[in-house]
């Protein structure tokens, strides 16, 4: 007799058909709920969270980040993506660079910094698309700023990483993240009054301006780029100069004219089919079309038929994403400057002779491939350069013990009773990137740390052009119907952790928790996105869930397998919806970590 018992989850699947939000904070999860039972949208409360995450994980996010959105209209009928990722200074040449005696763009401090994309970008999505006023959406996490949220160990522990760096070199993060010279201690109070006091002036500003909705988002959007905030930003750039990680000391690039210059845009998705599903991603200023162009690899093998999480299962989504990000590596960059082939990165012809380069063994090398007659070309590291990354080691974008310091990312995704659903994912702004600018409450991103210092690469640093973010939300569509928008944190490994989850939806039948649920793995076989930007060739991570026998055939097979305790790779987040009348919405969230959840009615 069959069982209908399902299997364990660490909580359940959300069922309902009023809304859902899912998060990597429970606060922010909340918030975007609450905007839902007030009568917002989905655009409205994916706005309202994604501030909230800004304040909750300023160890992942902050103001002055990026996030790129990928987003179903159920009046439009279709998906579109916001990109609100900030562009290179002006001033931001590879020859500034190398004067300064650098080859790689620092991972820290003002050099590294981009035009804050986040603001316009939650704008342009609340303007098109949302319902609520910029005083709305902005409440939330005005009040939390300033009554304060709880310390997760996590922020506890990347202050006091960071906290010799505070001290001797960066005075005004000391003084905001640490007010009383101590390492917040995990669940006390922190709170921002002086980020709150810059949202209220910006509400403020937009209310003095207009009384009508899109009046007051533009006088907000004027208020950031082009006002105050810009001016600081411009100020603090100019006249201030902080140690970075490339152990000098250096001053920023960006202006007042950088910032009044750029708007997030509304751009169309790219997309693959497989298996019934289409899904959607970023252009190749994100690295989104790796997930798209693993896909291709594996529509034409038997993956479906293979053990889920057995060897040759791990073996040939591993070998195929070794392939796709080598061709990240050589052909992907802002397509307003560089041209990405896309078109034949995704086509069958291409990936029918890329598949037959999947062998028994595990490749050890980087191997681009040959598109349209070009010959791919990738970053020549000098000796000594090669020589750091070397020992810097790898894995996940974290808070490293010598000081170096690599954020993180956060995640939402919401759905409404009315079918809209957001995928977004903000990063950037991180409270260990750059140090705070003191009249606004945050500091500077560092995404430029993704632009090569070398001519004549598709990712070469360009003045106004956008790096190759690791920033990737995700959406798919079953059989032409809006069903899941879903992603993660991770840097490198978001394209292989959402791959993962999608891939177990589609072949296992599992529902979305116990999907998110179900051990992972990731390869750190190509270089990092991040500084130093090394590389582990060969190197296989995968949750000692799998089991010991895979391990070994895996071993076997040729991967440097390194086994990661149990519950520690992968923080997905997704909401669906039912493609067949009178279906529920759905919801599920990351337990690793203990903070990302779902809600939903």
């Amino acid at each position: 007799m069959s069982s209908t018992t399902p299997p364990f989850t660490t909580r359940p699947e959300l069922t309902g058909d009023f809304g859902m939000v899912a998060s990597t904070h429970w606060l922010a999860s909340a918030a975007g709920m609450s905007v839902l039972e007030r009568g917002g949208n989905a655009f409205d409360a994916a706005v309202a969270a994604g501030f909230v995450l800004q304040v909750a994980e300023p160890h992942l996010n902050g103001p002055g980040g990026e996030v790129p959105i990928l987003l179903w209209s159920e009046a439009e009928q279709k998906v579109s993506v916001v990109c609100g990722q900030g562009v290179a200074p002006a001033a931001a040449t590879v020859e500034h660079y190398t004067g300064l005696g650098l080859e790689i763009v620092p991972g820290t401090g003002l050099l590294a910094a981009t035009v804050p994309g986040a603001f316009d970008g939650w704008l342009t999505m609340l303007e098109r698309w949302g319902t609520w006023t910029v005083a709305d959406v902005l409440e939330p996490a005005i009040s939390y700023a300033e009554r304060g949220v709880p310390v997760l160990p996590r922020i506890a522990d990347t202050i006091a990483t960071v906290e010799q760096l505070f001290t001797e070199d960066w005075a005004t993060s000391a003084a905001h993240w640490m007010p009383d010279g101590q390492v917040p201690a995990p669940g006390s109070r922190l709170t921002n009054p002086t980020l709150a006091a810059t949202y209220r002036r910006v509400v403020a500003e937009a209310q003095a301006a207009s009384t009508g909705r899109e009046g007051q988002i533009a006088a907000a959007r004027a208020a950031w780029y082009r006002g105050f905030v810009a001016e600081a930003i411009a100020k603090f750039c100019a006249e201030t100069a902080w140690r970075d990680s490339s152990g000098e000391v250096h001053g920023g690039l960006l202006t007042g004219d950088d910032l009044a210059g750029w708007r997030a845009t509304v751009e169309e998705p790219l997309s693959f089919d497989y298996h019934g599903h289409t899904v959607c991603k970023t252009g190749p200023w994100g690295q989104g079309p790796v997930f798209l162009q693993q896909l291709a690899l594996l529509a034409g093998t038997d993956l479906g038929s293979m053990d889920h999480l057995g060897p040759d299962y791990i073996h040939t989504v591993t070998e195929s994403a070794k392939l796709a990000f080598a061709d990240r590596e050589a052909w992907y960059g802002d397509p307003a400057f560089t041209d990405v082939p896309v078109g034949t990165l995704l086509s069958e012809s291409y990936n029918a002779g890329r598949r037959a380069l999947i062998g028994p063994e595990a490749s050890l090398e980087l191997r681009p491939g040959t598109v349209d007659g070009r010959t791919p070309r990738l970053f020549q590291p000098s000796a000594a350069v090669a020589a750091y990354q070397n020992a810097a080691g790898a894995g996940e974008p974290t808070v490293a013990p010598n000081g170096r310091t690599r954020g993180d990312t956060c995640h939402l995704d919401v759905v409404d009773r009315f079918g809209n659903m957001v995928s977004a994912t903000p990063s950037g702004g991180w409270l260990q990137s750059s140090p705070v600018i003191p009249e606004l409450g945050f500091p500077l991103g560092t995404r430029a740390q993704m632009f090569w210092l070398q001519d004549g690469l598709p990712a070469s640093l360009r003045p106004g052009a956008r790096p190759r973010t690791t920033l990737t939300p995700s959406f798919a569509l079953r059989e032409g119907k809006p069903w899941l928008a879903f992603g993660t944190p991770g840097g490198d490994q978001q394209d292989q952790w959402s791959l993962n989850f999608f891939l177990t939806l589609v072949h296992t039948g599992m529902n979305l928790q116990e999907a998110i649920d179900a051990p992972m793995f990731h390869s750190a076989h190509f270089p990092s996105s991040f500084f130093p930007r090394e590389s582990r060739p060969g190197v296989l991570l995968v949750e000692d869930r799998v089991g010991a026998g895979v391990v070994d055939e895996l071993r076997r097979r040729g991967h440097e397998v390194e086994v990661q305790d149990s519950w520690t790779l992968g923080r997905l987040s997704a909401v669906a919806r039912a493609t067949a009348p009178g279906g529920f919405l759905r919801a599920a969230a990351n337990p690793r970590g203990a903070q990302g959840y779902a809600a939903g009615r």
